[in-house]
């Protein structure tokens, strides 16, 4: 950046007071800081990187105190940089700001093949790490073994069941599955079924895989407990509120079953417990118009069990839908795959983590597997007149929100997370309030991301700006 673009940069920091999830400060007044390893392995696998910046004291109401010298501090973390693995290479900038100098290091985002960025002399596992809001945090044995999977093209759809053998799969479900095949399949359709089921990635060496298991399966859950999808209905907006008898939930199930299955199940658990207007147009003829458009909601519910995570890590985690009373949540075990990102989710191609799993299932239940599910999404919610869905990828879980237009206050095409927190402001909101409405586990993330960004717009003000910081501190819709 220019030294005249880091000066605004320093002063924006003054203003909002807080860090934020691409810029970190240190003070760097006295000596350059020993550590920066988890700074730079994070921004190196975070989107579109960070920003360090020295010469700023957020402890001292983020005063700029200079650096000690811009020559050496420069040196030190370039050191430092070529101690991460791939080598970081900071472009720095120097600036004066009322005669003392401040010095960025601007870290790039790695490629997808190199991450995740880490310090060696720490290790991958211990050396990795990610950013949370404002901190850097260790990458779980997960996290990094996801960008491993994908770096080495690990189909963990395909791994052996252990304890499976051909007897645990349907018998006549595997039979119509394999009339499909070589119906739709003309070159694999003088095969034997041995073959068939090889190729097609249901067994290996004539032992069922997981993908075998969760598509034609007896019983899944007999090898897999956890692989299902757990649904509940909320009497509020947030978990832990009760209903008008005390009640925790108002319908609670656990779905079982192949992936057809579950499918089946969630979908009519949410039809069931959804409401449905009956309209009458001007001819009298009568029309009934649900909450939420199934065929959205198919999507999800299809998406997730689809692009979901089957490895070991995963194997005790299930899919959870959750309805409240002015949303439905979806999450899913396994965040976002390869180079897909939110940003471009149904814009683009995304790498398929269990390619055998959605082939079968367009043949199974025709489904499409044109990267159309996400367009579909949208386009279903907008002709139901409903707000955009909200997607969330945080730490190896994907969540799906779909909003009621009745409880929302803001105009139907504004349906950016950042919207639907204004909307929700309507009123003075806490920090903790706004993190449970909007199911953050992390407070500093939420308010650093979206809430100090939303006050410097002025969109929203503080009940209390001369102390930001104060445990009383309210937010409210300017």
């Amino acid at each position: 950046m220019l030294p005249e673009e880091l000066v605004g940069l320093a002063q924006e920091i003054a203003r909002k007071k807080c860090e934020l999830q691409n810029i970190e400060l240190k003070k760097a007044a006295s000596g350059a800081p020993t550590r920066l390893y988890g700074t730079l392995s994070s921004f190196s696998n975070q989107k579109d990187g960070g920003i360090i910046i020295f010469g700023i004291d957020e402890k001292d109401d983020y005063k700029v105190t200079g650096v000690y010298d811009a020559q050496d501090l420069q040196k030190k973390v370039t050191e430092q940089a070529m101690q991460m693995e791939p080598p970081s290479r900071p472009l720095f900038t120097v600036a004066e700001i009322e005669g003392k100098l401040i010095v960025s290091a601007e870290i790039a985002e790695c490629d997808i093949f190199d991450k995740p960025c880490y310090y060696r002399g720490a290790g991958r596992m211990r050396g990795s790490y990610i950013r949370v809001g404002d901190a850097d945090l260790p990458m779980t044995e997960y996290e990094v073994y996801s960008y491993e999977a994908f770096k080495r093209n690990i189909q963990d759809e395909l791994r052996i069941v252990g304890r499976a053998d051909l007897n645990a799969l349907d018998s006549v479900a595997l039979g119509e599955y394999l009339v499909k095949i070589r119906r739709e399949k003309p070159n694999l359709s003088g095969l034997a079924d041995e073959q068939i089921l090889q190729l097609q990635g249901i067994t290996e060496k004539g032992v069922p895989t997981v993908a075998g298991i969760m598509l034609l399966g007896m019983y899944p859950q007999a090898f897999f407990p956890q692989l299902s999808i757990t649904a509940v209905v909320v009497p509020g907006t947030e978990i832990g509120q009760t209903g008008d008898d005390n009640e925790r939930f108002i319908d609670n199930k656990r779905f079982e079953g192949t992936i057809p299955e579950m499918l089946g199940g969630a979908l009519s658990f949410v039809h069931r417990n959804m409401r449905t207007k009956t309209i009458i147009d001007d001819e009298g003829r009568r029309k009934d118009k649900p909450e939420y458009p199934l065929k959205a909601v198919r999507e999800i519910i299809l998406n997730a069990l689809i692009h979901r995570d089957y490895s070991i890590h995963t194997d005790s985690s299930p899919i959870r839908l959750i309805m409240f009373n002015d949303r439905l949540e979806l999450e899913n075990p396994g965040g976002l795959y390869g180079r897909i990102t939110v940003d471009n989710l149904g814009k683009i191609a995304a790498d398929t983590r269990n390619p055998f799993i959605a082939g079968a299932l367009e043949i199974m239940i025709d489904t499409e597997n044109r990267f159309s599910g996400i367009p579909t999404i949208r386009h279903e919610l907008k002709k139901a007149g409903l707000p955009p869905p909200v997607f969330e990828n945080q730490r190896g879980v994907f969540k799906v929100i779909l909003f009621k237009k009745q409880e929302l206050n803001f105009q139907e095409v504004t349906g950016s997370l950042e919207a639907q927190i204004i909307a929700f402001c309507n009123e003075p909101r806490t920090r903790e309030e706004l993190a449970r409405r909007f199911n953050f586990k992390a407070v500093s993330y939420l308010v650093s991301r979206y809430i100090m960004p939303l006050v410097a717009e002025g969109k929203l003000k503080m009940t209390l700006p001369q102390t930001p910081k104060s445990k009383n501190q309210r937010f409210i819709k300017a």
